[in-house]
């Protein structure tokens, strides 16, 4: 079983980037299972903490080396990553040399409520995940406009061009995985 871990760039408990990110988890193949890592709990990261880590960061290290794979659903802030986001990427990376995220193939959905779909957030995340040697998926790229217009009441994905789109693209993320297994 190739496990995919699913880390949600944003907090809130109804997020649109939750929301895309458990349509998309629904898309993966027979053999593939998705887990949600929670990245909410996680003190500033701080080097201070390298020597004795809080359980929370233990927790989270542990479970994203667990991993073959992650998928990155992230909102955009200010034309960037979340605050939140790049802690748990921080803390992952850390200590020095002691990276978790190294080597695992990594896809980014980026999304927004305005026009933008987070093409600055979707940047800025592929710019920190190459430094931290994590092979990307390069295309498609998805920036999801407009998210609220996307989405039912149920948080489901209406639009059939949308999960068509979004298969291709988690059918391309498998055939990376595929090559780094």
């Amino acid at each position: 079983m190739t496990k995919i871990g699913i880390v949600v760039g944003s907090l809130r408990k109804e997020s649109f980037s939750r929301k895309f990110a458990k349509n998309v988890a629904e898309l993966f193949p027979e053999g593939y299972e998705t887990k949600f890592i929670e990245i909410g709990n996680l003190a500033l990261y701080s080097e201070e903490y390298d020597a004795n880590p809080p359980a929370e960061y233990t927790t989270f290290r542990n479970t994203v080396k667990e991993m073959d794979a992650i998928l990155f659903v992230t909102p955009e802030y200010n034309r960037s990553v979340p605050g939140v986001l790049k802690n748990a990427i921080d803390v992952g990376s850390r200590p020095y040399g002691a990276s978790v995220w190294d080597g695992k193939p990594a896809a980014i959905i980026s999304q927004s409520i305005s026009n933008l779909s987070g093409f600055g957030a979707n940047h800025h995340l592929r710019q920190v995940l190459t430094f931290l040697n994590m092979p990307v998926v390069q295309q498609p790229e998805v920036y999801l406009a407009n998210s609220p217009e996307l989405l039912d009441s149920n948080g489901k994905i209406t639009n059939a061009d949308t999960l068509k789109f979004l298969q291709s693209f988690v059918d391309i993320f498998v055939e990376l995985i595929k090559k780094y297994q």
